[in-house]
Order: structure tokens, then C-alpha cells, then sequence
């Protein structure tokens, strides 16, 4: 965790589950602050510098997807999950198209939560810190983490930011094993079948967009991972 405790802005009208996750957040070193109701949230948003936003859904006065359209507004960059309990399809694709990262339905252990959070906060600034350059050498490639793009013989390739956070794991594990199961942990903060289906057609479109360097590729170990093949 970097010296600079990530700020949550954490919005859930129930206290007592509200409570129990400030207490056990703080406790893995992050700083939280509880808003009861969307409302309150909302001008504590404003008012306030946060890292990431933890949205209850069913808030009162101001239902969760409000307040996340409100906070995309302010601030298109900052990282929202939400808290749900529903499942239903029709949700999760209203959330995914007001920017939201993830979502966590209840009731769900405090673990499975952690890991989400942890996946998201490895690409995220701290407040009041200037976005740093990282640019990585990959063969022939240039590839810029903060920027997310590729580079070739001036040539520059934008991509997703998904498809940048598997490349960036990808990159500095690179020429070893790296297991599905522990990638899915990392990046999504769960291990899920359907995952894994979107992690394979996320790797099928980093092999296409480096595939004008032939001495790079990305080998499957069938059942196990990947192991991204990079001269040194």
C-alpha cells in the first residue's frame, strides 16, 4: 500500500454495514468516509478529494446510478463500484454505461471486496500527485501505461483501459508463468468463468496489436496461464 492512504468515498444507508466496512478498510490501511444517503454523498464529493467511490445502489434520496452520473460530471476518471443487491442484467449494463468498474452484490465477504478495490487502486494516482510517465519496452514496442497506447515506428495504437491493465501485468511478469486464476484475482478481483471468456478475447486483441514485432508473443499454457515471450 503506498504511504499516501487512498481515499474512499464509501455511500451505503445501512449503518451497520457501513460501519463494519470502514472499520475493516482502515484496517487494510485505506481512508473512508461514510455518507449515509446519496445527497450527502454528493456534497461530500465536491467538497472533498477522493481516490475511488463505493456506491450503494438503493441509497436514499439519491439513488446510486444518480450519484454516479453526478460524481462522472466532476470527474471521468475516478473509479466507481458498486454495492448491489440485485443481479439483474438490465443493472449491471446501466451501471457499466455510467463508467462504473465493477460491481459487488450482497451479500458478499469483506475479502472478495478487498480484491476488487486492490484491482482497480494498482493504476490510480494518489490526490494532489502529478500523473507520472511510465513507458515500458516491449520488443520493437513502446508501450505507454499512463497514456495506454503502443508505439511502432511513430506510429501510436490507443488502447482500452482494460486491455492496458492486462498488457501492463502481462509486461512485468513477463518471460515467466503468470496463472489465469491469479490474473483474474488481480484484475477483476474474482476468479469467474465468464471472466476468463473476457480475459481470452482481451489477449486475442493485445496478440493483434503486437503483431508487427514476430520475436514477441503471447504462448498459452493450456489449463495453467500465459507466459508473454519478450527478448531480453
Amino acid at each position: 500500500m503506498p504511504k499516501d492512504k487512498i481515499k474512499i468515498l464509501l455511500a451505503e444507508d445501512d449503518l451497520n454495514l457501513g460501519m463494519l466496512l470502514v472499520d475493516y478498510l482502515e484496517g487494510e490501511g485505506f481512508e473512508v468516509k461514510l455518507c449515509k444517503d446519496g445527497e450527502i454523498a454528493a456534497r461530500s464529493f465536491e467538497s472533498h478529494s477522493f481516490d475511488l467511490c463505493l456506491l450503494d445502489v438503493m441509497l436514499p434520496k439519491l439513488d446510486g446510478f444518480s450519484l454516479a452520473k453526478k460524481i462522472r460530471e466532476k470527474n471521468q476518471k475516478i473509479p466507481l463500484l458498486f454495492i448491489t443487491a440485485k443481479s439483474l442484467k438490465e443493472d449491471k449494463l446501466k451501471g457499466y454505461g455510467l463508467g462504473a468498474d465493477d460491481y459487488i452484490i450482497k451479500p458478499f465477504d469483506e475479502e472478495e471486496l478487498l480484491w476488487k478495490i486492490k484491482a482497480v487502486v494498482r493504476r490510480i494516482p494518489l490526490n494532489g500527485t502529478t500523473e507520472k510517465k511510465e513507458l515500458i519496452p516491449l520488443g520493437k514496442y513502446s508501450f505507454d501505461v499512463y497514456n495506454q497506447s503502443l508505439s511502432l515506428d511513430g506510429k501510436i495504437k490507443r488502447i482500452t483501459e482494460k486491455e492496458c491493465d492486462i498488457l501492463r501485468y502481462l509486461a512485468t511478469h513477463r518471460n515467466q508463468l503468470v496463472k489465469r486464476e491469479e490474473m483474474l484475482k488481480e484484475l477483476w478481483g474474482e476468479n469467474d468463468y465468464f471472466l476468463g471468456r473476457s480475459l481470452d478475447v482481451f489477449i486475442t486483441k493485445i496478440r493483434k496489436y503486437l503483431k508487427d514485432d514476430n520475436d514477441i508473443n503471447i504462448e498459452n499454457v493450456y489449463k495453467v496461464g500465459f507466459i508473454f515471450n519478450v527478448p531480453k
